[in-house]
């Protein structure tokens, strides 16, 4: 996984719109990239509902919020319009972002294991680096700390 201080390394990819996102766009500003498992899960929802209700708060911070799943784009642009997100998802169906991250790891579940996406944020400063990051992620209060670490930081 990706430390504090570390440059994050280019990447490009598909949007819900099918147009294609790069690292090079954001550069220079504010971005809060999450990961998270399954586009229209409870936990997932949740998580991409309260981003989009704090929108407003980090827009003022002048940030970009960034969601990325393995999803395709066409359930990205499902999960938008059915719970009404105002988020730009990326779809990294091949978990090359994933995997770039450390995101992409052994999960437990049931006594099962499997390869899954481990719910995390990682907030970039503006030079392109790693500012903070969250791992295992749990959804309550975290778009307010992840608001709170921003402020606090620029």
């Amino acid at each position: 996984m990706l430390e504090v201080g570390d440059a994050i390394p280019a990447f490009c990819l598909p949007n819900q719109d099918e147009e294609e996102i790069c690292f090079r766009d954001i550069k220079g500003r504010w971005a809060v990239i999450y990961f998270y498992p399954k586009d229209n899960t409870p936990g997932c929802t949740t998580e991409a509902c309260d981003f989009t209700a704090a929108l407003p708060d980090f827009s003022s911070l002048d940030t970009i919020i960034l969601g990325v799943s393995p999803d395709s784009p066409r359930k990205h642009r499902n999960f938008i319009e059915k719970k009404e997100l105002k988020l730009t998802l990326l779809a990294d169906e091949e978990k090359e972002l994933c995997k770039l991250f450390g995101v992409w790891q052994l999960k437990k579940n049931y006594g099962k294991e499997y390869m899954g996406v481990v719910r995390s944020t990682f907030l970039i400063a503006p030079d392109g680096t790693l500012a903070f990051k969250w791992d295992k992620v749990r959804v309550k209060g975290h778009v307010d700390a992840v608001k709170e670490k921003l402020a606090e930081l620029q």
